[in-house]
């Protein structure tokens, strides 16, 4: 039998417009390679169980990776959460430019669009893959919902019928969502200018507009004349952990439709949330339908974070390190996965290092497990809290004073699994600029 070539195969394409990306046999020839690859240099041995399995699965078949069963193929599949940071430590990716072409995670996505269009959604990716359909019913049920959260027969029937683990901590929903409150407040722009826009995320549109709120403060204590503009989304992500291209794509448009006129005009689209960035400046230009590529590129090129973009600005005109006050000793800084995958640096932590109080910034590289909505799910909890703990533990060892993570769901991790709570770079500069304490109390305790 000859051997697997590590050379891509016909089968290989990301290009959901290619028809090579629903054919069954060309991803299968993909899926046999990069296996093959991945067995061979086993790099990525700790990161999620995909990796572990794959490479237990292919020992016990004495090597040969054709003697999978489509069970253990599935298995390694379903087990990717999507962090991205097998795609980061790989040498031989298409970004490096490396002749292998592998993409773990894109290929991970394939398999999972193709299982989407075959065996169609569950309740619980209609559930979890529309953000913004579940903030309007946190919001209708004035209270209601975050209640009963917490009420044990409820979270048994979520388990039991929905699939979301009845022991995690979900999110809260905000009585009023951000876009409300930036028009209340004259926040709102949306004439097209080269204005920096906000483009919010659903985290914050729907969970934290105190997030929102911070952001602005900092950017225009610093001269940032950031604004609001009305009707922006969710960026997809959420659907397409599930393998629902139809869903992404048409939230795409969306988003393009009320950005695309900004971008044209030459603003800036400063994004919240690392994973909503990762998406619009990575993922989104070769997923778009063909009449959306364009614009899509277009937008993934004005995307910055506020901590990148807050960072190009430290010299000309400069940083405002008039804080009123400061976190006092050590800061213990968690890099979120796909603020890593993006490769833009970590200037949210570059900026806590100006506040005058602040003797040290431990860096934490490690997953903190929690993915999307793979912590949520049943066959996700236990896995999460297992893949995390390497953050957890080294957060712990930092003995700072303060957690701080770009994440806001990387914060719902270690609140609940770790008893602290992290804040974004944001909310610590804005809590310095109006001098809050960072002993009160509120923030960091176990």
């Amino acid at each position: 039998m000859s051997n697997i070539s590590y050379m891509p195969s016909s089968g290989l394409t990301y290009d959901p417009d290619d028809p090579v990306y629903w054919d069954p046999f060309a991803l299968h020839q993909e899926i046999e390679r990069v296996f093959e690859v991945c067995h061979g240099c086993r790099m990525c041995f700790k990161f999620c169980d995909s990796f572990p399995d794959l490479f237990a699965f292919v020992d016990a078949h004495d090597g040969d990776v054709r003697r999978l069963t489509n069970g253990q193929v599935d298995l390694v599949m379903a087990s990717c959460f999507q962090c991205k940071l097998c795609e980061v430590q790989c040498p031989y990716t298409p970004r490096d430019g490396h002749a292998f072409q592998v993409d773990f995670p894109k290929l991970v996505h394939r398999w999972s669009a193709q299982k989407n269009r075959r065996e169609g959604k569950g309740a619980r990716d209609h559930l979890l893959g529309d953000p913004d359909l579940l903030g309007a019913v946190g919001r209708a049920s004035m209270g209601a919902a975050d209640k009963l959260s917490g009420v044990k027969l409820h979270r048994w029937f979520l388990e039991k019928v929905v699939g979301i683990h009845r022991d995690k901590q979900l999110p809260t929903f905000a009585p009023e969502t951000f876009e409300r409150w930036a028009e209340k407040v004259g926040m709102i722009n949306d004439a097209p200018s080269v204005d920096p826009v906000l483009f919010q995320t659903c985290w914050v549109q729907n969970n934290d507009p105190a997030l929102g709120r911070d952001t602005l403060e900092v950017m225009h204590r610093n001269g940032v004349p950031l604004r609001c503009v009305t009707g922006l989304g969710c960026c997809g992500m959420p659907a397409w952990e599930h393998g629902d291209l139809d869903t992404l794509r048409a939230r795409a448009s969306h988003n393009l439709d009320v950005l695309g006129p900004h971008v044209a005009a030459g603003a800036k689209v400063v994004v919240v949330n690392p994973t909503c960035a990762m998406m619009l400046r990575r993922e989104l230009p070769e997923l778009v339908a063909e009449p959306d590529r364009a614009r899509a590129k277009a937008l993934a090129e004005a995307v910055v974070d506020p901590g990148e973009l807050l960072w190009s600005r430290r010299s000309d005109p400069g940083l405002d390190t008039a804080f009123a006050s400061s976190p006092d000793g050590k800061i213990a800084y968690h890099a979120p996965c796909h603020l890593r995958a993006q490769a833009i640096g970590f200037r949210g932590r570059d900026l806590l290092r100006k506040l005058p109080g602040v003797t040290g910034v431990a860096s934490v590289l490690e997953c903190c497990g929690h993915d999307g909505t793979y912590a949520m799910k049943v066959e996700g909890f236990d896995a999460s809290k297992k893949v995390g703990k390497r953050s957890f533990d080294e957060l712990d060892a930092a003995e700072a004073a303060l957690w701080v993570t770009d994440c806001p769901l990387a914060a719902l991790q270690f609140a609940q699994h770790a008893g602290r709570k992290a804040l974004h770079p944001m909310t610590v500069l804005a809590r310095a600029y109006r001098g809050d304490s960072f002993a009160d109390g509120k923030e960091n305790k176990r």
